[in-house]
């Protein structure tokens, strides 16, 4: 098994980052704040204005270890990394399944079903933490309703049907998240609908904000098996747009950023003092809450649990890559079925 290596997270604007011996320095006006072995990172995110020397750059070019920088709000900006690496086989298979119709339907259900089946989940593991009748019984509702989209999944004939399945049921959900937000803090975190670029509400803020980082984990995790993450089946192709990285997050959406953002919430970790409201309505988190939000991830990532299918205890941070394996293994015809990650 992988090791899990960390991920260096600066958000400081204009933080210089540089390469000193074996290990990473992160310079802030001058000073040195920050002094990290090369070694135990597996990668780099720098949000908002920061700077990386050409020394460090080309340090972490030369170990495969990719740089990635996001806006203040977490959209992604660009991505450096070192040569292409993988199997260019791989790649073959992977575009060749691509062409075939038949088999981007099936993967685009195994990734849709993946999704709803683990936002029932979701919905139910609110429902049992509420202790209001009517809003358990609203959280159970749509969590039927969910099932519906889940059986219909199995007979959709084209992606239209997929993708329109995908739409219900993700209207659905976001119909009940208020519900899943603690009543004393709702007047703080109320969720109209689901809006971004920019995000309107701080919980949208923040369902933002953890999906680029998760969106940037699914995308590391295909390269580092050498699949190409623009290349996908369920999500339409644009230059630029990582389509399989987008399918490959669609599993670990409700689970992974959205129940991390309620337990932020719920658990009075994050206030409406971590957001920035902005004159033109766009609400983004602030320094101090991108930190709050980033060490909580970390810490996330290390927790440990069992995996459906290898019926082993393993670290969360690493379900994205063993996802991009059990998918790559598919595509080679080494398994006949991808399973998406399924929480119980």
């Amino acid at each position: 098994m992988k090791q899990l290596l960390n991920t260096l997270y600066v958000t400081t604007d204009g933080a210089w980052l540089r390469l000193e011996g074996e290990t990473l320095v992160v310079m802030i006006d001058k000073e040195k704040r920050l002094q990290v072995p090369l070694h135990h990172l597996g990668g780099i995110v720098c949000i908002g204005r920061v700077n990386l020397s050409s020394t460090l750059m080309e340090r972490c070019m030369e170990d495969g270890r990719g740089i990635v920088w996001l806006t203040e709000s977490g959209r992604f900006q660009a991505r450096v990394e070192g040569p292409v690496s993988g199997n260019i086989l791989l790649r073959q298979a992977q575009y060749r399944a691509a062409d075939d119709p038949t088999k981007t339907l099936e993967l685009a259900r195994v990734f849709i079903a993946g999704k709803l089946r683990n936002s029932r989940q979701v919905l139910l593991r609110s429902a049992r933490d509420n202790k209001v009748t009517g809003e358990v019984e609203a959280l159970k509702g749509a969590a039927k309703a969910i099932a519906i989209d889940l059986r219909n999944l199995e007979h959709a004939g084209d992606l239209d049907t997929v993708r329109g399945l995908e739409g219900n049921s993700a209207r659905v959900y976001f119909e009940q998240v208020d519900l899943m937000i603690r009543s004393a803090v709702r007047n703080d975190f109320h969720f109209g609908q689901r809006n971004r670029r920019p995000p309107r509400d701080p919980v949208n803020a923040l369902f933002s904000f953890l999906y680029a980082l998760l969106l940037t984990d699914c995308r590391s995790a295909l390269e580092a098996v050498g699949l190409d993450p623009q290349l996908g089946f369920l999500h339409a192709l644009r230059p630029g747009r990582p389509a399989l990285a987008l399918d490959l997050l669609e599993e670990f959406r409700a689970l992974f950023g959205d129940r991390l953002a309620f337990t932020l919430i719920n658990r009075g970790q994050i206030t409406r003092k971590d957001f920035d409201f902005n004159p033109g309505g766009a609400v983004l988190l602030n320094d101090r809450g991108r930190k709050t939000v980033l060490v909580a991830y970390q810490e996330r990532k290390k927790e440990r649990l069992t995996h459906p299918v290898l019926e082993q205890k393993i670290e969360i941070g690493l379900l994205p890559l063993l996802q991009a394996r059990f998918l790559a293994r598919h595509l080679r015809g080494d398994i006949q079925t991808y399973i998406p990650y399924l929480q119980k």
